[in-house]
């Protein structure tokens, strides 16, 4: 790409040569415009299976299945974002899931 000695704008293509779109300067010759793009690999994605890894911090709390008192714990706006926040508890030893809307 070259700019106008002149102006400083970049020359375009007129009829015969190349000339500057602001100030009328023109060349005697032809632009030579090069342009190269380097792409990069793509990387794999790792996927984790749902059973393998629980990433949530557990949390004394009482499941009403099996009785066990640790659960997963983690928060969703399930409603209107005035309104409080949806609380799920996960039990860790049955897998038991429910909600607190409080």
């Amino acid at each position: 790409m070259e700019f106008c000695p002149k102006c400083g704008a970049v020359l375009i293509k007129k009829v015969k040569n190349d000339g500057c779109p602001r100030c009328n300067y023109s060349t005697k010759g032809k632009v030579k415009i090069k342009t190269s793009e380097k792409m990069d690999e793509k990387k794999e994605v790792s996927v984790i299976k749902p059973n393998e890894t629980e990433i949530f911090p557990i949390i004394n709390e009482k499941c009403k299945e099996c009785k066990n008192d640790k659960a997963y714990f983690w928060t969703v706006q399930t409603r209107a974002s005035d309104e409080a926040e949806t609380k799920f508890f996960k039990c860790t030893k049955c897998g038991y899931t429910r909600r607190d809307y409080r």
